[in-house]
């Protein structure tokens, strides 16, 4: 058994010492942040959406008032085209 190798080994895996006097200069130095104009828009833009209601109620009772008095129609090349765009995209 080597005992000089596990001497080595140890003294790699043992903790420095850290200088006070270092450690007291950079604690008074405070970490500063900046948002960019993008980053405000989109704080913007979060806050417009929560704000805004899940469901639109006003769009929700024309449909339904629609369908229960049966004038309710749907055209069908519209929700085609929706479907396409949901699915490949406004190409």
């Amino acid at each position: 058994m080597r005992i000089e190798a596990y001497t080595q080994v140890q003294q790699l895996y043992q903790p420095k010492k850290v200088n006070n006097a270092k450690t007291t200069a950079t604690a008074s130095k405070r970490d500063q942040v900046e948002i960019s104009g993008f980053g405000k828009e989109i704080q913007l833009a979060k806050q417009a959406v929560s704000a805004s209601p899940d469901v639109r109620s006003d769009k929700v009772e024309a449909i339904k008032s629609q369908m229960e008095a049966g004038t309710y129609s749907v055209s069908t090349s519209a929700l085609a085209d929706k479907l396409l765009d949901g699915i490949y995209g406004n190409v």
